[in-house]
């Protein structure tokens, strides 16, 4: 670190909280007893003396799969704190392996002490199946998926004969967008009789369903790359029709702000449209925008209009065949069942207004993107700072638990949470399987027990990619001395070569990756092979730290020490330079006097305290 050259300035560093010069206040490196004492000079409060530094749990399941499946993960739920100082959830593995024909497995894990639960996942060709973690083991053995999505057990269609009864041109139309489309609805009195009762979900499993959507794609997070990533988007976002059985479509969640942004989806109506794949053309998308769009449901009869959040299956409704060409208007009649081999597209009309603002939130926006030109950019629904471009897609299929859903954007924050569809029946073609991150877990560093605890001089993180593959990476450098990441033991540079020189720098004295507006550098990665019941947080193979300036080991602290170590279990935003872990994270003193306090303190941070890159 830097050298202090009087006195005095040393004696007035020792009574300041957080500066990186505190690095260096004349205490004894291996004096527990002046160490401790400068810990509470720099966080202004004593310690648990009995405190372990452990935000992370590990533990080990049994998974018992069935023949389809190919893979199995544990995952994690977790949640933390936007900008806003909202709630969000995630959900990232923790571990996962291969069965390669087996259908027993046990796994090793660890977690975040913090968490919102510990499921495994099921990874087959045809389906993604998440099960609670409970004593110890997780179970699909004896589930057959279901192969053919049929018409839901107990379902009764409706009866009577249902013809159109209107043509109105879109609002693409009225813009000039796309001239001449024209959209079809029944009555009002139709759709009330069109309007089934739905069969039940069972609620703990809808309850995971939806935790999955919502810990997938989370909130307020542009979640457009895991869109994309399923590759069931554009022209290939169209399942296919079967032919027999009628297809089913029940909304089961909506979350719009209600009355204060326009109540987007409860004045909006799905629409769908079908076409033959040999009609295309030379021109697909001209012929797809000249398609009629059919009216399936008002969401209006589904929800009122101020309520959040949902969770319900309060409505289904089967989608109607009207044949091939122009409808004609009150003659045309429509069927339950459709030709073989059609492919089924799908559209949301919104029909809000945002007053507040002047802004229009009218329009239609498809989970076909090449139909989105100009609705991505227009009023309330075109999407700040142009993340959904022309040919985005507003809506992504997600396969959980053997349902097949819809998972709508019909806001401006692409997180394609805002209205859940499940979609049953006479459709296939459409398998799309969630790919959560792999967990993050991050060692923090100070590089003398004596620092100025911004928990930078060395920060590591680490995935475990696979049950027998961990990856580290250095990803930043606080310190001043000549420093060594020791322990991980791969064979390669990152064990005998000093940090700064590993970044390509020339002198020790130069920060890395801990100041706001210096560039960022890359890390430094390895990969290392491990035994099956391998921990991360396992002392004997966790990374440390030798500060040769010093000749001083820094290791993850242990139970009684100070925290001049510590391991956190998530992609951690580390304090900036010279910023004190405490004011950083303001709940972490909380956690320092009483370990069972404040657990999750490290999801807090404050923002313009951390490390953003």
């Amino acid at each position: 670190m830097k050298k202090i050259l009087t006195f005095a300035a040393c004696l007035a560093l020792a009574f300041t909280s957080c500066s990186k010069d505190d690095d260096l206040t004349g205490v004894t490196p291996n004096n527990q007893d002046q160490s401790s004492k400068h810990v509470q000079d720099v966080f202004g409060v004593k310690f648990a003396s009995n405190h372990t530094w452990s935000t992370t749990t590990t533990g080990q399941v049994t998974i018992k799969a069935n023949s389809d499946v190919k893979k199995v993960q544990v995952l994690v739920f977790t949640h933390s704190q936007d900008t806003d100082g909202e709630t969000i959830q995630s959900v990232s593995v923790l571990n996962e392996a291969e069965l390669q024909g087996s259908t027993t497995v046990t796994l090793n894990y660890d977690a975040p002490s913090a968490n919102d639960g510990l499921y495994v996942a099921f990874v087959s060709d045809k389906d993604y199946a998440i099960r609670k973690i409970e004593n110890g083991t997780a179970s699909l053995e004896n589930v057959k998926r279901n192969v053919k999505r049929a018409l839901p057990e107990g379902l009764v269609l409706p009866e009577g004969t249902f013809t159109l009864a209107e043509a109105i041109p879109s609002y693409a139309a009225d813009r000039g967008w796309v001239p001449g489309e024209q959209l079809y609805g029944m009555s009002a009195e139709s759709y009330e009789n069109m309007k089934m009762d739905p069969v039940a979900y069972d609620k703990a499993m809808m309850t995971d369903i939806k935790n999955m959507v919502m810990s997938y794609f989370v909130d307020k997070k542009e979640n457009l790359p895991l869109v994309k990533s399923s590759g069931m988007y554009n022209e290939k976002c169209y399942p296919i029709t079967t032919g027999d059985d009628p297809i089913i479509v029940s909304p089961f969640y909506k979350y719009d702000g209600g009355s204060r942004y326009g109540s987007e989806v409860y004045n909006a109506d799905l629409y769908y449209y079908y076409f033959k794949e040999e009609d295309l053309g030379s021109d697909p998308v001209a012929y797809l925008k000249s398609l009629p769009k059919y009216k399936a449901i008002p969401f209006n009869q589904c929800y009122t209009k101020d309520e959040n959040e949902v969770l319900d299956k309060r409505c289904t409704y089967a989608l109607l065949y009207w044949g091939e060409g122009t409808p004609d208007i009150n003659e045309t009649v429509g069927s339950f069942t459709f030709p073989k081999g059609l492919k089924i597209g799908f559209m949301v009309r919104s029909k809000a207004t945002y007053k507040e603002r002047g802004l229009g939130k009218d329009g239609e926006f498809y989970l076909d993107g090449r139909l989105n030109e100009h609705i991505n950019s227009y009023g309330m629904l075109g999407v700040a700072k142009m993340k959904l471009k022309d040919g985005d897609p507003r809506g992504s299929w997600l396969t959980i638990n053997d349902h097949l859903l819809i998972c709508f954007e019909t806001g401006a924050d692409t997180d394609y949470n805002d209205l859940l569809m499940e979609v049953e029946g006479g459709i296939e073609g459409i398998i799309a399987i969630p790919e959560p991150k792999l967990n993050v877990y991050s060692y923090c560093f100070e590089d003398t027990k004596d620092g100025d605890y911004d928990m930078n001089d060395i920060v590591i993180k680490a995935t475990r990619k696979s049950d027998t593959q961990v990856e580290y990476s250095i990803i930043a450098c606080g310190g001043w001395d000549e420093l060594y990441v020791k322990g991980i033991n791969t064979g390669k540079i990152m064990d005998d070569k000093e940090i700064h020189g590993l970044f390509g720098l020339t002198t020790t004295e130069q920060f890395v990756n801990t100041e706001a507006n210096a560039p960022k550098l890359s890390p430094i990665t390895v990969t290392k092979t491990v035994d099956k019941s391998f921990s991360l947080t396992d002392p004997q193979t966790q990374p440390y730290i030798y500060n040769k300036t010093k000749n001083l080991e820094i290791r993850i602290a242990k139970q009684g020490e100070n925290p001049y170590g510590i391991m956190i279990p998530n992609d951690f935003k580390y304090p900036l330079e010279k910023i004190c872990i405490k004011d950083a994270y303001l709940e972490f003193n909380n956690w320092g006097q009483n370990p069972v306090l404040s657990t999750d303190w490290y999801t807090k941070p404050q923002l313009d305290k951390v490390y953003n890159k």
